[in-house]
């Protein structure tokens, strides 16, 4: 199990760079359709934040092994915090990734917890969540 929980978290680790290097090139129009319309900041800058964010979090989940929980708990908030976004291009009907209906907006929304989920497990993160319910 521990095996495929770091093949997971090598899976997630890449992918979060990949997704951050497209908010710095090919993708940024499309992250910035993304970028919720009540944030009083400046959506260019916000996607380019992001990304940033994204490449050092990708980074940090193929670097910092001893450090695994800890960045995977920091991942997860992560995913949280962007859904923001998700909800904005649904509400607001935004077409953006090919995401050009209400419906596959709507589906999209599921897949957050999804990679909310993929980040405590992977990690193992799940267990510092675990002990704070214990607390």
């Amino acid at each position: 199990m521990r095996y495929l929980q770091r093949f997971f978290q090598i899976l997630l680790g890449v992918s979060l760079a990949y997704a951050g290097t497209t908010h710095l090139t090919t993708s940024r129009q499309e992250f910035q359709a993304q970028v919720p319309t009540w944030l009083p900041l400046d959506a260019d800058f916000v996607v380019i934040a992001s990304g940033i964010v994204e490449i050092l979090l990708g980074i940090a989940l193929l670097t910092l092994w001893p450090y695994r929980r800890p960045v995977g708990l920091i991942v997860a908030i992560f995913f949280i915090l962007i859904f923001a976004g998700n909800i904005n291009q649904y509400v607001n009907g935004i077409d953006a990734f090919g995401l050009d209906t209400d419906q596959a907006r709507l589906t999209r929304l599921f897949f957050q917890p999804v990679l909310v989920a993929w980040a405590l497990w992977s990690t193992c993160a799940w267990e510092i969540v675990k002990s704070w319910r214990k607390a």
